[in-house]
């Protein structure tokens, strides 16, 4: 495949990530209303996985897992701490308010990409990464409360472990020729089992079967998990850390004008700022590349 293919290719799947992961904060949200945090991301993961076993044996692809300790070790970031943690933060917070909080990880990326990766950012993915914090914080807008203490911390934290698990797999395909979809269906069986783990030894409420249950999960495995974690890795795979990362911040843009458009929920004018700066910040990481070719 050319480069230019490649790269297309690579787009396209970030788009449908973006479009993907922004519904899936308030389906997440929804599911709590009938099932413990632990118990619904453990349940998520695990049938995710299954998911992804049966389209790698339906394709025909390698199923025997890729380094199983490097792995294991991003399911443990990428899938049980990020997921674990962000589905904790919801049971006190907004979707949207922990969404942004989540979204903290291209910062963090970018800086444990330095030393992991000898990737060290240049000017101009400085200037994207200063440009799209601003426009974080403007979305934010801290100065009016950022709601619990708790879920705020339990986001942030979870944001950091999905950065651990972005640079780690960026690492891995670097070292070793390894599929995206084997590694997505690999690691997150690794982060899934870990899940299942918390929610036997946490005590939570009852799940409560009904359509509204079913619907989340069904979104969130096929979708929101299988589908969307896959193309990640193809992105992740294809891009640098810090353009993959920092065009993650898509996701929180998207979820404003989504719920303008279907809920009228209309954004305030510091979202409106803080929307502009984050798209100047995208930019000039996307401007890098374009000048490089």
């Amino acid at each position: 495949m050319s480069n230019d293919s490649s790269r297309r290719g690579a787009i396209a799947a970030l788009l449908a990530t973006l479009v993907l992961w922004a519904y899936s904060w308030v389906v997440m949200k929804q599911a709590l209303a009938y099932a413990g945090p632990f118990d619904f991301a453990a349940l998520r993961y695990l049938l995710g996985a299954g998911v992804l076993f049966l389209a790698l044996a339906a394709t025909r692809q390698r199923i025997a897992p890729p380094p199983l300790a490097a792995t294991a070790l991003i399911g443990l970031c990428q899938t049980a701490a990020f997921q674990g943690l962000e589905q904790w933060a919801l049971v006190d917070g907004g979707a949207g308010h922990v969404a942004l909080l989540a979204y903290t990880m291209p910062f963090w990326a970018v800086l444990l990409a330095w030393p992991l990766l000898a990737d060290r950012p240049t000017r101009r993915q400085w200037t994207g990464t200063a440009l799209a914090a601003i426009g974080l914080v403007f979305i934010l807008d801290p100065w009016r409360g950022l709601g619990s203490p708790l879920s705020t911390a339990l986001a942030i934290a979870g944001g950091a472990a999905w950065a651990a698990g972005t640079v780690l797999s960026k690492r891995l395909f670097q070292r070793h020729a390894v599929a995206p979809l084997n590694l997505t269906a690999w690691q997150m069986l690794c982060g899934g089992l870990a899940l299942g783990v918390v929610a036997l030894a946490v005590p939570q409420k009852p799940m409560v079967w009904n359509h509204a249950l079913v619907g989340a999960l069904v979104y969130s495995v096929l979708f929101a998990s299988s589908l969307a974690w896959w193309l990640w890795l193809i992105v992740l795979q294809r891009l640098p850390t810090a353009v993959a990362s920092l065009s993650s911040l898509g996701v929180p843009v998207l979820a404003v004008l989504l719920a303008w458009a279907i809920t009228r929920e209309q954004p305030s004018p510091m979202e409106g700022v803080g929307i502009v700066f984050v798209l100047l910040g995208l930019l000039a990481v996307s401007g890098l590349r374009l000048r490089r070719r």
